[in-house]
Order: C-alpha cells, then structure tokens, then sequence
C-alpha cells in the first residue's frame, strides 16, 4: 500500500510543478517549480526505491511481530464451577514450570465444598510460570500460570524413544552370552527395585510415627468438603423437628428373587442386581400413599409453603476418602428395578473415583442411606435439607422371629425413618415406612 501511494504522489508531481510554472507570478517561486521539474525523473525512481524498501522492512517487521504473538505466552485462569461456588482450594498441581502440555490437559485440581474441579491447559504449550502455591484458596477468573503457546520440542519425544532402544541394546547381549553372563542381570535387577521402594518407605515412616504410645499429636486443617458435611448437618440439626421411627423387614424374599435372577441380569445386562434398586423402588411407591415424604418446606423464617413434587429425585449416601457425598438418581418414578440399578451402580463409580459433577450433585427430593455395607446394626440417619426424609438401612442379620406360630431364623434388616416433624406426623412416618417394609417383604407386590 505505501509503494503505491508513493507511485500516485510522484506521478501527482510534475502536474503541481507545471501549474506553478502557469500561475506562479514570483520569480524565485517559478525557478524552484523549473528545478522540480528537470530534476522529476531520476528522484521519482530512486524515492519510489527508497519507499518499496521501507515498506518492505515494515513489511517484515509485522510478520515477524506476529510470530511473536502466535507463540505469546496465555494465562490460565480459575474457571467456572458453578453458581453456588465463587471460590476453592488449589489442591494439586500435576504440571510445574516448564512441563509441555497439550489441548485440554489437565494442570491442576481445586477442591470445593462439593466436587473436584480439574484445570484444563487452554492451548498447546510450556508452563512458564505458576501464579499460586498449592492449598490456597482461588477465586473465579483468578490468574493461575502462564503457558508459552508452541509444539512440543523436538526432544521430548526422543529420550523415550532412546529409553526404549536401550533395554533393546541389553537384551541382545544377554541372549549371545554364555551362562556365567547371566549373573550380571541379577545383580542390575534389585537396583531399580531398591530405587522404586525408597518412596514406600518415605510414606510408611509417616503412619509409623502415629503408633500408640507415642502421646503425639497432630492437626490436619479439614478440607472443604468436610468443612460443609459438617455445616450441612449442623443446619439441619439446629433448623429440622427430626424424630426417627424404626421397623424391621425380613429379608428372605428379596434375597431369594436376587438369588434366582442376578447371574441372568448380570450375562445380559452388565448390571449387578443389588438391594438398593428394591428399596428405591417400594420408596417411590410408597409415596405414592404419602406424598408429603417427597415434599419439602420453603421460605423465610424457616419456612412458610410446601412444596409437593410429582417426581422423585433419590439422593444416594456414597461414602468416599475425602467424606459423605449424596449424587442424585433423577426420575426414580418412571425407572424399572435394571434402570436404577445400573443408575445407582454409575454415580457410585464416579464418586469413587472423584468424577461427579455439580449437576450429579444438584436437588434430590429424598435420600437413601446404606450403613450395612459398613455393618451397621441400627442408626439414625439425618435429614438433606431442604429434604423432609430420609431412609436407613442396615446390615442384615440371621435372627429367630415368629412365623405363624414357629420360631425360625430369617434374615433381618432393621429400617430407620428420619422425618422433619414439622412437615411429617407420626401417623404419616410409620406409615410409609410400613409400605416400604410391605414392598420388601413380598416383591411382586410392587409388580400390582
């Protein structure tokens, strides 16, 4: 563009000149016109010279400035959790200072009071430079490190493929030597066994010192999950009028349907046939005849409307290494015995291995909570508010009870109710729990 602006201008020149030669009355003014004038060919090709190499530099200039910028360094930035969630706790680093990384690779991991939230590099890259330490506590948009955008280095990928050559290398030898060589082999072999059990030993040293007897102590700050279980259930201790019933249900049936049914269900389905899909189940139907197990109270003041709901939505207790979480089965009313099975057997996946998301863990309109898996005999479960009720279960026991006059041993599971009197009468909480125990009990009623 500045090689052909400067090609008008030149070509612009001698008609200027000549019109002052015309109309110019000052003689000095008309000498230097004149002088312009002779002088308009040799300049008009060395300026225009000189105008196309400036704009060529300027030209390369530009190109290389945005080299420059393709390969900027871009800051990775705290992303967006959820709406209930402004800030966490940056957990772990999985990348430091000048590690490459690739598109969506995961950096880092900031704890909330709910889930994990993984990091994700934005662009191809080497981390330059780290813009928070680990445990501190980050905002949404908070600048976390920088990456340099660029391939991955040549080198990177050639140690491994050296590291690889190289037990090739010392394979060949061994099979062309004869059986004395073969000693070397077994004297290299407890070095890297030795240099892998150094770390074991660095983590057992740790519990070792935790023996009793020893009249240590230690404090561990609480993460933010356990810091909301515990504020969560405080709420609901200091806000609900809990009251808990209890029944006892004989299992024989529901074992026996399980027993006749579960290596067929598990060949063509993949789905283990546990207990939890039957007790869901008899809830859902149970509700049925007592709609206020499924409600909830809201508004200000600790509430002033119910609210009814026409579908249920099971908030299932998971226990996992960093507390309780409570995923959430949704339209457990429009589920068969395989669906919420299999829904169940999924959320309990994901949240041992750390993958629920805030959406798994969003509403939930009644919980169920299975103490047995632990072995536990009896307990009293508390509330998930805003939830009215929630249902525990127990380990199941062989215990003599009266069958039509006889004694006989039966697999016994003692059920707990914990209800929010304040939404709940007793009337209401025995009688749910008396279906449930019903549906259990004799399955193919839930069949009616």
């Amino acid at each position: 563009m500045a090689a052909t602006m400067s090609r008008q201008a030149l070509r612009r020149l001698p008609i200027a000149t000549s019109s002052v030669l015309r109309s110019s009355r000052c003689p000095a003014l008309r000498s230097a016109a004149a002088q312009t004038v002779r002088a308009y060919s040799p300049l008009s090709q060395q300026a225009t010279n000189a105008i196309l190499l400036a704009s060529s530099r300027k030209t390369q200039s530009v190109l290389s400035h945005n080299t420059i910028r393709g390969y900027a360094s871009q800051t990775v930035k705290v992303p967006p959790m959820a709406e209930s969630i402004s800030e966490g706790t940056l957990k772990q680093w999985t990348k430091k200072v000048g590690d490459y990384v690739e598109v969506d690779e995961e950096i880092a991991t900031i704890e909330t009071d709910k889930i994990d939230v993984a990091v994700n590099a934005p662009a191809a890259g080497k981390i330059t430079k780290l813009l928070a330490e680990e445990e501190d506590t980050v905002t949404v948009g908070q600048d976390l490190c920088e990456i340099e955008e660029g391939d991955a280095p040549e080198g990177s990928s050639k140690p491994a493929v050296e590291a690889k050559e190289e037990p090739k290398a010392a394979a060949e030898p061994k099979k062309e030597e004869s059986a004395p060589k073969k000693e070397e082999p077994k004297k290299e072999a407890p070095k890297p066994v030795q240099q892998k059990s150094e770390p074991k030993k660095d983590q057992s040293s740790a519990p070792s010192t935790q023996g009793f007897g020893n009249r240590e102590e230690r404090r561990v700050k609480m993460n933010r999950m356990r810091l909301r279980i515990a504020e969560r259930l405080k709420q609901s201790q200091n806000t609900a009028a809990s009251l808990t019933t209890f029944n006892e249900v004989d299992m024989s049936s529901l074992m026996e349907m399980r027993k006749l049914y579960k290596d067929e269900i598990l060949k063509e389905t993949g789905i283990k046939f546990g207990f939890m899909s039957a007790f869901s189940r008899a809830c859902v139907l149970a509700m049925r005849d007592v709609p206020a197990v499924n409600a909830a109270i809201e508004g200000p003041n600790g509430g002033d409307t119910i609210v009814y709901r026409d579908y249920v939505d099971i908030s299932v207790a998971v226990a996992t290494e960093k507390g309780l979480v409570t995923p959430v089965l949704r339209n457990a009313e429009s589920m068969s015995f395989l669906d919420i099975e299999g829904g169940i057997s999924e959320l309990g996946k994901k949240a041992r291995d750390g993958k629920l998301t805030i959406e798994d863990m969003a509403g939930g309109t009644f919980t169920i909570s299975n103490g047995g898996v632990f072995g536990s005999l009896m307990g009293t479960p508390i509330i998930n508010l805003p939830q009215t009720a929630v249902l525990g279960l127990h380990a199941i026991k062989q215990r003599p009870v009266a069958v039509n006059g006889e004694v006989k041993i039966r697999p016994m599971m003692y059920l707990a109710l914990t209800y929010d009197h304040r939404l709940l009468d007793g009337r209401e909480a025995v009688t749910f729990l008396v279906k449930v125990k019903q549906y259990i009990e004799d399955p193919r009623r839930m069949l009616l």
